[in-house]
């Protein structure tokens, strides 16, 4: 199993390009079971959450050709509405392909996701939304089991958003007879990201980016070719790098609106920022402010970017919080930093940070995604060496995260 190895005490100089967001490539992908022909997707990372839903969508019957960073998948073949658990349990946005499936098939067989590191994340919303929309739903062994002759539009509320909620019922709206409107939707731009590649492919959708969307449904969608939006996560984590390292790091081809909590808060740490076009300049300071931080839904201040700031906090003058609102379990990092002389306590769904002069290497243990990133940049400033095990973990959700860090001066390596 591959770890990485990372000496800490290099600045960070240079610049380092985003690629396409896996939260918007997820969705788009499997978007494709709507329609028939060959849809072309740019900008795909290459990541092992990419090549699960792959997998997937080939076993559903599709046709995928992959060329580097282009994708491009022809769902006429579609035949078979079972998603089994072996392929689902992967990745838990697998449960993206139930409302297609009952769109273009009228019926589906998908695994319930199982647990999740982080916290419960019920499908719950999308149930009963798929039931609104006139699916019948039963629970069997493990499996959902949904059903629909015709699909026809109703209203449908959230009690909270839910960005796998309403990526699933947009996906079976477009295709039901009638109007669909989902109320307290998530705001997300990967939720944009998807209305736009829907509506390229004949769909009616408006509202996107606000808590209220509307669909008005179409006899049939046709096929697309898009490229995926920039990883807003990715631009976050190599911004919280360039502030630990007080380095000096262009990040290219993003989209800053899409991190303008993040930018804001970095700020709060006394970290220079100037934002031009696609580029975001990040200039660290020597003196790291501490700063408060309560993760929201979008626009609000992102739970994937939680741990990634705790390490820079920890390193911060003075005390910070950090409340979760969105997962339960997402300090389970918590333990692996102060493996790394971090000085974190935590109560319920709050962190306190007590900012320490410096951290120490050590082996740790990736527990998530997130928190896998969280540690490279730990290791990026602790004295010594950190070994990070589990990075597969890391692989899901960053492209060759070592060989950018290489690029701006990171002493880095994955040893396999």
């Amino acid at each position: 199993m591959d770890k990485i190895v990372v000496k800490g005490g290099n600045r960070l100089t240079g610049s380092v390009r985003i690629g396409g967001a896996k939260n918007a490539a997820l969705p788009i992908l499997i978007s494709s079971l709507l329609t028939e022909g060959w849809c072309t997707y740019e900008n795909v990372p290459v990541l092992r959450d990419i090549d699960s839903i792959k997998q997937l969508l080939t076993h559903l019957g599709a046709d995928i050709e992959t060329k580097g960073h282009t994708v491009r998948i022809n769902a006429k073949g579609l035949n078979n509405p079972e998603a089994p658990y072996d392929l689902v349990r992967k990745m838990r946005a697998s449960i993206l392909v139930l409302c297609p499936l009952v769109a273009r098939l009228k019926k589906a067989r998908v695994s319930l996701p199982g647990g999740c590191a982080i916290g419960a994340r019920p499908i719950n919303f999308h149930l009963k939304g798929l039931s609104l929309l006139g699916a019948d739903i039963e629970l069997k062994h493990g499996y959902v089991e949904a059903s629909a002759d015709s699909l026809k539009g109703n209203e449908i509320y959230f009690d909270i958003p839910s960005v796998t909620g309403t990526e699933n019922l947009l996906m079976a709206a477009v295709l039901a007879k009638g109007k669909t409107v989902l109320r307290n939707a998530a705001r997300e731009p990967e939720i944009g990201a998807l209305v736009d590649v829907l509506n390229q492919m004949g769909a009616k959708i408006e509202g996107a980016g606000t808590s209220v969307i509307s669909v008005e449904g179409v006899e049939n969608l046709q096929p697309v070719s898009i490229s995926i939006i920039p990883d807003r996560i990715e631009a976050g984590t190599f911004m919280v790098a360039g502030a630990l390292t007080q380095g000096d790091i262009e990040i290219i081809d993003c989209e800053p609106d899409h991190v303008s909590g993040v930018i804001h808060k970095l700020r709060q740490t006394g970290t220079d920022i100037s934002v031009k076009d696609k580029t975001i300049h990040v200039k660290g300071s020597k003196d790291i402010k501490s700063i408060d931080i309560k993760t929201l839904p979008y626009p609000g201040f992102p739970t994937d970017m939680q741990a990634q700031f705790m390490v820079l906090l920890s390193v911060a003058g003075g005390l910070s919080i950090i409340s979760e609102t969105i997962f339960e379990n997402r300090f389970i990092h918590v333990s692996e930093l102060r493996r790394l002389g971090a000085d974190i306590t935590v109560s319920g769904n709050s962190a306190m940070i007590k900012g320490v002069p410096a951290l120490s290497g050590a082996p740790v243990m990736a527990t998530d995604l997130r928190a896998s990133a969280s540690l490279v940049l730990a290791g990026l400033i602790a004295q010594g060496t950190t070994e990070i095990n589990r990075i597969y973990h890391l692989d899901r959700g960053y492209e060759a995260i070592e060989k950018k860090f290489q690029n701006l001066g990171a002493d880095i390596q994955r040893i396999r």
